[in-house]
């Protein structure tokens, strides 16, 4: 379709007749992605704020499918990657997001990570070191003010703010760490996220949400005592890209709840389901 076409197709939806408008609007979702960067100039080009409001419903429901079928492809896809699918959770808000921005400022803090960082060093100190690049020389750290801000799941807002929840602030130092080509990975515990070094028989826990901090499994043990839980295997054990997606994909649901946004929380709800598995867990 032409860019005259959509034009004509656009001034339709001023039309009095609800049976036209909805006609046109279903015929222009029908084109798909493609009219979106039209729409967008029709937007900037109409002065009428009844029009405008209708071509952003539009713009987002094409946006949104496009969202679902690009979260279907990362579900099957045989790696998962995790920034992949992170991208693709901030792109529910912020659909021109590029996955390569991303992928240029995690480099940024790899590459001053690096600067400090001996491969010869005893596990514990690299973690230290990690520790003073992240939190004491970037200035990461936990929002504890706006704990249940949106923004907390949205990686880009947590790199840029350099503030984020338990689950955002450990998948940024765990993907800097496995650069680094240390064994660190993510750990879904119960209303907490952490992580975990382990190498072979070597294991230790790290607490991103409080500047890296380094305990035991006795403590996980305690803190599932103190919740009054079973333990399981999976409180102790390193998690998959899979399950961390699902996870930060309830905390967005749970955020748009707290805030009153409730569509927006039913919409994150569909993404959910389509790599869900029923379980649930909390930030």
């Amino acid at each position: 379709m032409t860019a005259k076409e959509l034009k004509a197709l656009v001034s339709l939806l001023d039309d009095e007749d609800e049976q036209v408008v909805s006609h046109v609007t279903d015929r222009i979702r029908s084109l798909g992605k493609e009219v979106i960067p039209y729409l967008e100039q029709e937007w900037e080009n109409n002065f009428n704020p009844q029009t405008q409001q209708k071509i952003e419903i539009l713009i987002h429901d094409l946006q949104y499918e496009l969202l679902k079928h690009r979260v279907t492809e990362w579900y099957e896809s045989p790696d998962q990657d995790l920034l992949t699918g992170l991208w693709l959770v901030a792109t529910y808000q912020y659909p021109d997001l590029e996955l390569e921005k991303l992928k240029q400022d995690l480099e940024q803090i790899y590459y001053e990570a690096w600067l400090e960082f001996k491969p010869d060093m005893y596990p514990i100190d690299q973690i230290k070191v990690l520790n003073g690049v992240l939190f004491n020389k970037l200035k990461f750290s936990a929002n504890t003010k706006n704990f249940h801000s949106p923004g907390n799941s949205m990686i880009n807002v947590v790199l840029e703010t350099r503030k984020g929840n338990p689950i955002s602030l450990c998948v940024i130092y765990m993907m800097v760490a496995q650069k680094l080509k240390l064994p660190v990975y993510g750990v879904n515990l119960p209303n907490l996220f952490v992580l975990v070094y382990k190498d072979g028989n070597q294991a230790f826990y790290i607490n991103a949400f409080n500047k890296g901090l380094i305990f035991s499994r006795q403590d996980i043990e305690n803190y599932i005592h103190e919740l009054k839980l079973v333990p399981q295997p999976s409180f102790f054990e390193a998690c998959s890209n899979l399950e961390i997606i699902r996870r930060v994909f309830r905390n967005l649901i749970m955020s748009f709840d707290k805030m009153g946004e409730h569509e927006k929380a039913e919409e994150v709800k569909e993404l959910l389901l389509i790599i869900a598995d029923g379980a649930d867990l909390g930030v």
